[in-house]
C-alpha cells in the first residue's frame, strides 16, 4: 500500500484551510486518512503552519511520499533537512551531535529569515497605511482649499454686491440735488412768469391811457367836424332866408343835413 502525505481541504468557500494528513494514495482527497500530523492555512501572510515535527520525520523514514505542496511545507519547517541529516548519521558520515548542530544553524537562519519577512510585511503595512493617511490628508487639504476658495468667491461676490448697492445709493444721493434743482427751475420759471404777469398790467396801463387819449382826440375831432358841419348848415340856412325864391330846395338840403347829423349822433352814442 502506497502512503502519501497530503492536504485535506477544510473550511468554507473562499476561506479554505487544510489538514496535513497521512493517507492511502487510493483514498479520496477529503476521505479517510491514517493520521493527522498538522494544519496549513494559506490565508495569512506568511502562511500559518502547525506540524508535529517528530511524526512527520517518522513517516518520512517509513517511506511515506509527500505531494509537491506538502514537500514544500515540510522543507519550510525543516523536516526534509532533518531526515537528510539522520540518513547521514545512519550511513556514518557524521555523528548525531554534528547533525543536531547543523540543524540548529539552519533553523536559526530560517527563523531570522521569517522574522525579517514578518518585519518587512509589517513595515510595508505601516508604509501603506502612512501613504493612505497622507493621501487622505492631501484630499482633505484639497477639499479644505476648495471650500475656502468657494467661500472667498462668495465673500467677494457679496462684497461686490454691497459695493454696487453703496454706489447706487451714492448715485441716488448725487442725483437727488440735481432733481431738486430741476424741480426748482420750473418753480422759479413759474414764479418769474407770475411776476411777469403781475408786471404786465403796470405795462398795459400806459398803453390803455394812450388809447384813451387817442380815442378822446378822435371824439374831439369828430365834435369839431360836427360843429363845422353845423356851422355850414346854419350858414346855408341864413343864405336861404336871404333867398326866398330858392327856399324850397334849401329846406330839403337842410332837412338832409339834420338827418345826417342825427345819424352821426346816434353812431356816437352807440360807440
Amino acid at each position: 500500500m502506497a502512503v502519501k502525505i497530503r492536504l485535506a481541504r477544510k473550511g468554507r468557500k473562499r476561506v479554505a484551510f487544510y489538514h496535513i494528513v497521512v493517507a492511502d494514495s487510493r483514498a479520496p482527497r477529503d476521505g479517510r486518512f491514517i493520521e493527522k500530523i498538522g494544519t496549513y492555512s494559506p490565508i495569512t501572510n506568511p502562511a500559518t503552519i502547525e506540524l508535529d515535527f517528530d511524526k512527520a520525520v517518522d513517516w518520512l523514514q517509513k517511506g511515506a511520499q509527500p505531494t509537491d505542496t506538502c514537500r514544500a511545507i515540510l522543507s519550510y519547517k525543516g523536516v526534509m533537512l532533518k531526515k537528510h541529516l539522520l540518513d547521514g548519521v545512519r550511513k556514518g558520515a557524521f555523528d548525531e551531535a554534528e547533525a543536531e548542530r547543523r540543524f540548529q544553524v539552519w533553523l536559526k537562519e530560517k527563523e531570522n529569515k521569517i522574522e525579517a519577512k514578518v518585519s518587512g510585511l509589517e513595515k510595508s503595512k505601516e508604509d501603506e497605511k502612512k501613504k493612505r493617511l497622507e493621501a487622505e490628508q492631501k484630499i482633505n487639504q484639497e477639499r479644505a482649499e476648495a471650500i475656502a476658495k468657494k467661500r472667498a468667491e462668495l465673500a467677494a461676490e457679496e462684497a461686490g454686491e454691497q459695493q454696487e448697492a453703496v454706489a447706487e445709493e451714492e448715485a441716488k444721493e448725487e442725483k437727488a440735488p440735481e432733481a431738486e434743482a430741476k424741480d426748482e427751475v420750473p418753480k422759479e420759471e413759474a414764479k418769474a412768469e407770475v411776476e411777469a404777469e403781475e408786471e404786465k398790467p403796470e405795462e398795459k396801463a400806459p398803453k390803455e391811457e394812450a388809447k384813451a387819449e387817442a380815442k378822446a382826440k378822435a371824439e374831439v375831432s369828430e365834435e369839431k367836424k360836427e360843429e363845422k358841419v353845423e356851422a355850414e348848415a346854419e350858414a346855408e340856412v341864413e343864405a336861404e332866408e336871404e333867398k326866398p325864391e330858392e327856399k324850397a330846395p334849401e329846406a330839403e338840403a337842410k332837412e338832409k343835413k339834420e338827418e345826417k347829423k342825427e345819424e352821426k349822433k346816434e353812431e356816437k352814442d352807440e360807440k
